[in-house]
């Protein structure tokens, strides 16, 4: 009973600063623009406002950061190649479609699972080279950094078709009749699968294991590199969900455009959310806290009206303040703090009672 609270209140600390931030957020929105969240039906029947917008937008990257949190966890580095391993995945979606000749539910399941499986495969090439090859993570998927849109634009060529389906139009934007922008619903599906194979299975205890000592995870009979191939087939499927959702919203694939950057917010997002980037114990749900707050910040900074050029510098700043508040070293001269001030209050007390 007392590990599980030890473990239950270690959680609680390891979401103090991202919810923290989320809570300053909120707060000087609020009192910046009263109206900040209000949200209102639009005249197709969706809900609309910025907390709204915040939640739909941060969908991709969200997910995304769900598989980042996993490969961070059990390698202790991160893959860069997200993005345009999403960009394969979305024109091999597109490609699909187009060789099924016409878009219909059973068109688009089986471009969804010939995407997830292409995206797979791409991560398990970076799987491989971390794992087997024991190359650095960061280096390792810079190769597919670099290549990736190329050989998304093999894939598709310069052609981009506009993909004028209702059925792309449920799955990027919303489904009739339901005012809940659709990849919200992606992202609490992908949140719950995961939930549920944490829950039923040892991935989480295996994979915080391989991240904290691999050599002791090995002698206790855990493989380091099928969890940490398993760990970057779990990010293909999430690369492969969040590249379908941005070629649906826009209708069309975008080699240069889709998901572009998104790899740095996803690192940013899992460090947000109090994961060590240096691999070992996470929490999911932190990345994915962190995820909203980048957007957050992002439409923020929009809706103050700061220049487009400036809003990386503004968001640059308060993200190096965020993490830096979650640091090792913050954290732990915070606690001796708070630890001196209870024993103060204690001696105090004690001193009161002896008088």
């Amino acid at each position: 009973m007392n590990a599980k609270k030890t473990r239950k209140a270690g959680g609680i600390g390891q979401l103090m600063i991202p919810l923290i931030a989320l809570g300053v957020l909120i707060l000087f929105n609020l009192i910046r623009d009263p109206g900040f969240f209000s949200i209102s039906l639009s005249n197709t029947g969706v809900l609309t406002g910025n907390l709204v917008s915040v939640i739909d937008s941060a969908s991709e990257l969200a997910i995304i950061a769900m598989g980042m949190t996993l490969v961070t966890a059990s390698c202790g580095g991160q893959d860069i190649s997200v993005g345009a391993v999403g960009a394969i995945a979305g024109s091999i979606f597109v490609c699909t479609l187009q060789a099924m000749g016409r878009i219909t539910i059973w068109s688009v399941i089986l471009g969804i699972i010939f995407c997830i499986g292409v995206a797979i495969m791409f991560c398990c090439f970076n799987g491989t080279l971390v794992s087997v090859f024991k190359i650095q993570p960061m280096i390792a998927t810079l190769i597919l950094f670099s290549c990736g849109r190329s050989i998304a634009y093999w894939f598709s060529g310069s052609a981009t078709p506009q993909l004028s389906s209702p059925i792309i139009v449920a799955m990027g934007i919303t489904i009739p009749g339901i005012p809940v922008p659709t990849p919200i619903f992606a992202v609490v599906l992908m949140g719950i699968l995961l939930s549920l194979v944490f829950r039923f299975t040892n991935l989480r205890l295996y994979t915080q294991s391989v991240g904290i000592n691999q050599g002791a995870a090995r002698l206790n009979g855990i493989n380091p590199v099928m969890i940490k191939m398993l760990s970057f087939v779990i990010l293909g499927v999430c690369v492969a969900i969040a590249g379908v959702i941005g070629v649906s919203r826009i209708g069309q694939i975008a080699h240069q455009t889709l998901l572009v950057e998104i790899e740095m917010d996803a690192i940013l997002a899992v460090a947000i959310g109090g994961n060590s980037l240096g691999g070992g114990r996470f929490r999911v749900v932190g990345s994915v806290i962190g995820a909203y707050i980048i957007k957050m910040l992002t439409i923020t900074l929009y809706a103050m009206s700061v220049a487009p050029a400036n809003v990386k510098a503004y968001k640059a700043i308060v993200i190096i303040l965020i993490v830096l508040a979650g640091s090792p070293v913050i954290r732990n001269r915070a606690a001796v703090l708070l630890n001196r001030f209870r024993i103060g209050k204690e001696t105090k007390a004690a001193a009161k009672g002896v008088n």
